[in-house]
């Protein structure tokens, strides 16, 4: 009885072990089976999300924000910083613009001014002043939103630099906002040059711009602009996108 009794208890020591053994081994399964299911989880929403942005009609364009900035003839850069002066390149742009290394403050009708506003080159045939609604509404001037070069008649504005400054009767507008867009993004997208389209923000706000204007060049790289007032209502930053509705 006692071998028997001993051999029992080897046997139920034994079998105590292979169970505690098989509970760890079950429990390392679950865990795989669990990883293996979350990855696929995964995966497959990926796969799903891809399928649905495959499906999903429009053209995608990466945005720029826009801040208030100056274009300048190059009698007005001479005029504001001095006989022969040319403008010093900052950060090269889309189109052979540039950055410029210069700003100068910008002065509305009631004397309110704005500091620091950078000019963007090179010179150009004609001054003009871009800034937001909230710019102009600080500034006390009528700005009306135009194409960019279309200044006729818009709102007038001082600019003042470190040796002069001028007074413009008109050349301070809100720049409409457009698509700026090589020739094969065109193609691919369906527009033209001036064309009219609405486009719609890829984010939480989903905000939908009406009356995007289309410029197609060589020289452009495909890139919606928009100013920091659009920008901060539709919770959109520079590099994210926007998509063509039409």
């Amino acid at each position: 009885m006692r071998a028997y009794a001993s051999g029992s208890a080897r046997i139920c020591s034994c079998a105590t072990a292979g169970f505690k053994g098989g509970h760890a081994l079950m429990r390392r399964i679950n865990m795989d089976n669990n990883n293996v299911a979350l990855i696929t989880k995964m995966v497959l929403e990926a796969v799903e999300k891809q399928k649905s942005s495959e499906k999903e009609p429009g053209y995608l364009v990466p945005v720029g924000v826009s801040a208030r900035h100056i274009h300048l003839t190059q009698e007005h850069v001479e005029a504001l910083f001095g006989p022969g002066y040319q403008l010093t390149k900052k950060k090269e742009l889309m189109g052979g613009q540039f950055a410029s290394n210069e700003t100068v403050t910008i002065v509305g009708l009631k004397l309110r001014a704005i500091e620091n506003v950078r000019i963007l080159g090179p010179v150009r045939s004609k001054s003009q002043v871009e800034v937001s609604a909230t710019d102009a509404i600080k500034l006390g001037v009528k700005a009306p939103i135009r194409e960019s070069g279309n200044v006729a008649g818009s709102a007038p504005i001082a600019v003042v630099g470190p040796k002069g400054a001028i007074y413009l009767n008109e050349g301070c507008i809100i720049a409409k906002r457009h698509i700026h867009m090589p020739p094969k993004d065109a193609m691919a997208a369906g527009v033209h040059d001036g064309d009219v389209v609405s486009v719609q923000a890829e984010n939480e706000r989903g905000t939908v711009f009406n009356h995007v204007q289309i410029r197609v060049d060589d020289s452009f790289t495909l890139e919606m602009h928009i100013d920091t007032d659009e920008a901060n209502a539709a919770k959109i930053a520079t590099g994210q996108t926007v998509r063509i509705i039409k």
